[in-house]
């Protein structure tokens, strides 16, 4: 605790003398050269009445980079602008649509010292998601295949968001000594009951039937029905909404989860995740385990004992706050989190949990704080405090665009 507020004194000090608590690179945008070729890496494919963008890193499950993110800002505000295309399409190649940040760049760059082009990039991300969120257009997002972390942030603020048999959807940030973010807090508040806090806790997966069941989708079909709905889509010269719901729907399913799924089990979700604290909800579920005959309840607590303990704690606050916040107000939030959260003042669990899970891959991350006893109340507010005058708060244009949802 001693140690938090002494951190938290030091930021407004340094503030106020102007040095920045992380180390800021020469230039003021992102190191496009670590990537690559990035436009390759977003393809656009032009159609009668409008555009697709394809993320096209099938070999990395379309991890999204710096640059990526920066390209589909740019591509979504000029069709935007563009008064011949009507509608806008987002889809990815290979067997993801899009598998969440491509966490291995920022690890690096945070070992290299380069904090600042890591914020660069949560800027760039945000800001695309708010673009998203706010969009002109019909926007329509197939999400078909693994679709993790941010991948739900640059698709699911959209209008139409189509999924397939083949759809596997997550949040495993809380894994990774991170927080579910690029509007998930804003999302994942808003589902049944306490489905959201779930999810957001233990990175557990729901497919596309389960999307639809709980409204992140839209629309539902065969992954082998696909190029049908696409061929229609593509052939459209209406941009009317309608039309284009009814064309997404012609090939679709009437689809219900199956006696498996987590939406069977909303009531013990609900009586479980619906605690104040993370101790709280752990504890739950081990009442809940003691007298149950499946071992649903002892995956799960093994799922959250597995997670950082200090991401436990910063991510129940986050979900619990987005509840009563609209998408710029959670994104603003996140924004400010992500930066503590690179900055290592308080911890280093997110570049430890990238580290084990997918540098090293010893699945031992060594949290830092190791239990959730001592993870205190002065470490979770150093991830909610305002970033001060020398370190702005993300800036979102509020006043000229509104949430579609």
């Amino acid at each position: 605790m001693q140690r938090v507020k002494a951190v938290l004194k030091a930021r407004h000090s340094f503030q106020r003398l102007g040095i920045l608590y992380h180390q800021r690179c020469f230039s003021a945008q992102p190191n496009y050269a670590l990537y690559g070729d990035f436009e390759e890496q977003v393809l656009v494919e032009g159609r009668a009445k409008s555009r697709a963008a394809i993320l096209n890193r099938p070999s990395a499950l379309n991890a999204l980079t710096a640059s990526m993110a920066a390209r589909l800002k740019r591509l979504y505000e000029s069709w935007e602008e563009n008064p011949d295309i009507g509608f806008v399409l987002m889809k990815g190649n290979g067997r993801a649509f899009c598998s969440g940040v491509d966490t291995v760049a920022p690890h690096r760059l945070l070992n290299e010292g380069k904090v600042y082009e890591c914020k660069r990039f949560f800027e760039t991300l945000y800001k695309f998601v708010y673009l998203q969120g706010t969009y002109l257009k019909p926007h329509v997002a197939i999400l078909d295949g693994i679709t993790m972390g941010c991948g739900g942030g640059i698709s699911l603020p959209g209008m139409f968001r189509l999924v397939t048999d083949k759809t596997v959807f997550s949040h495993p940030e809380t894994q990774l000594g991170f927080h579910p973010d690029a509007g998930a807090s804003f999302y994942l508040s808003r589902l049944p009951g306490y489905l959201g806090e779930y999810l957001a806790l233990t990175g557990d997966k729901l497919n596309g039937v389960e999307m639809i069941a709980c409204g992140l989708a839209t629309h539902y079909c065969l992954n082998a029905r696909l190029p049908w709905i696409e061929e229609r889509l593509g052939n459209l010269m209406n941009d009317d909404p309608a039309v284009i719901d009814s064309s997404l729907a012609q090939y679709g399913d009437l689809v219900y989860p199956d006696r498996s799924s987590i939406l069977r089990r909303i009531e013990t979700v609900d009586k479980c995740f619906s605690h104040d604290t993370a101790e709280e909800i752990i504890d739950s579920l081990e009442n809940e385990a003691a007298g149950a005959y499946d071992d649903w309840c002892k995956t799960v607590l093994r799922k959250m004992k597995e997670a950082s303990p200090l991401s436990l704690k910063v991510t129940l606050r986050s979900i619990r706050e987005g509840r009563f916040q609209s998408l710029d107000q959670c994104l603003a939030r996140e924004y400010r989190i992500s930066l503590a959260w690179i900055s290592k003042s308080v911890s280093n669990d997110f570049t430890e949990g990238v580290r084990a899970r997918l540098v090293d891959k010893d699945f031992a991350p060594k949290w830092y704080p190791a239990s959730l006893e001592e993870v205190s109340k002065d470490m979770v507010e150093y991830y909610f405090t305002p970033l001060g005058e020398l370190e702005p708060e993300l800036v979102l244009p509020t006043s000229l665009r509104e949430p579609y949802i």
